[in-house]
């Protein structure tokens, strides 16, 4: 018992700041999963911890200042600090900045953050504690988790670079993705968040491998990945799925409920012209006669997606067209971004003329007009209806949840008033009472 208790009194002590996307969420938790395994403990300040490990998101200037205030934070307060992310893949800023940070790496170097944290601190491990669950350390809540299948993107849009901080496409085989899923939904995860930076492109770079999953095999595709998902128990969601034409494939799976009827497709825009300049795909129109059909096979599918206005060239005529798609393709929840130029982008050497930040705030505000009325006929249609809503936040009295066509942290909220105390990671079924632009408002019964 004695040196049990000496070995915890001195277990280091790690402060961790995760920045950017929920691919960058994964490394965090990644990272944190071996530390903990290695005795390491998590403090929520910087000032009591023994090193600050920070990742940084740099894909937007604003991400990059975003990342650069968290450095700063944690040298202020504590001054041994280890930076890594997407922002660590060109380390010159950060150096310039903080010529002190005692190590840079760049994503996905889990091995390389470890290796310096040890540097810093060396590991206290205490062989007697249970310190990781099966399933990792997760930063969300219990009830539902990301699940990364694969690394990199091997598109090549001019106003991106996560190429260029990621590298190309490298899936995970498919039989790992399963285990960890499994594991998770064994540890209790009701909702799985497929994400990669290309889901739909999951596995082109393994030749669509088979892999030795249950004394079977399955492939590294996107289809097939997606069926054996559904049979775990869980609400599988799929995110950032580029409309490739094998993605048809998997709306009859949301039909017959073995996946949400949810797809996050980033269009990014719809005038032809201006989808020629971001190199992505321009045939809109197409699109939208796949999203009709889409709809037909599954009446229930939501889709979410994520545009661009005041993209270099960007024309009123290229704008409207915008707005017009949009109107027609009826897209249940959108974001949408003002042009900011990104530093090594192919966008800043196309030569054509930047859109006006005055321009841009009009069109940004047009088109958020445009979608309210959209989203809004939407979410009144469900008035009436009973919905099954997983409850994120409990309280007494009133609870906080989505339905299968909200994502956590981005779409909608179902505000539930219940006679009985609802727990976080329940599924109920709930009546809709009322609704506005965005949320839900009902009764559980």
């Amino acid at each position: 018992m004695t040196d049990t208790a000496s070995t915890s009194a001195v277990q280091p002590k790690i402060s961790f700041v995760s920045l950017g996307c929920p691919k960058a969420l994964v490394d965090s938790e990644r990272i944190v999963t071996q530390l903990k395994a290695e005795g390491y403990e998590l403090t929520k300040t910087h000032a009591g911890a023994d090193v600050v490990i920070v990742n940084t998101c740099g894909f937007l200037d604003s991400a990059k200042a975003e990342s650069l205030d968290a450095i700063g934070k944690a040298m202020a307060e504590n001054g041994k600090v280890i930076v890594t992310g997407c922002m660590g893949a060109e380390p010159g800023e950060i150096r310039d900045r903080f010529p002190n940070v005692f190590a840079i790496t760049g994503p996905q170097a889990y091995e390389s953050v470890v290796g310096a944290v040890h540097q810093v601190v060396p590991p206290a491990h205490d062989p007697f504690m249970d310190l990781v669950p099966p399933q990792g350390v997760k930063f969300t809540p219990r009830h539902y988790a990301y699940l990364k299948i694969s690394e990199g993107c091997n598109n090549r849009c001019s106003f991106c670079i996560i190429p260029h901080l990621r590298g190309d496409l490298v899936s995970r085989p498919a039989a790992e993705v399963l285990r960890e899923a499994e594991k998770l939904v064994k540890a209790g995860v009701k909702e799985l968040l497929v994400i990669s930076q290309d889901t739909s492109a999951y596995g082109v770079d393994l030749k669509y491998a088979t892999s030795m999953w249950k004394e079977r095999e399955v492939r590294a595709r996107f289809l097939d990945l997606a069926r054996e998902l559904g049979d775990l128990g869980a609400w599988v969601r799929l995110h950032y799925v580029y409309p490739y034409p094998h993605v048809d494939e998997v709306i009859p799976l949301m039909a017959e409920g073995k996946v949400l009827p949810y797809l996050d497709i980033p269009f990014q825009h719809a005038s032809p012209a201006v989808l020629k300049q971001m190199r992505r795909p321009g045939n809109q129109e197409k699109t939208a006669e796949r999203i009709r059909k889409w709809r037909e096979i599954c009446p229930d599918l939501a889709i979410r997606s994520t545009f661009i206005v005041g993209f270099p060239g960007e024309t009123d005529e290229d704008f409207d067209y915008l707005l017009q798609w949009l109107e027609e393709a009826r897209l249940d929840r959108v974001g949408c971004f003002r042009y900011e130029p990104v530093s090594g982008a192919k966008a800043n050497d196309l030569g054509l003329p930047a859109v006006p930040d005055e321009v841009k705030d009009a069109r940004w505000h047009r088109f958020m007009q445009t979608q309210q009325v959209i989203s809004e006929r939407i979410t009144r249609a469900k008035v009436g209806r009973r919905l099954q809503v997983i409850i994120d936040e409990a309280g007494p009295g009133l609870a906080k949840g989505r339905t299968k066509w909200d994502a956590p942290e981005i779409d909608g909220t179902v505000h539930v008033a219940a006679r009985r105390p609802l727990r976080a990671g329940e599924i109920v079924s709930v009546k809709i009472d009322r609704a506005d632009a965005y949320d839900l408002y009902g009764t559980a019964v």
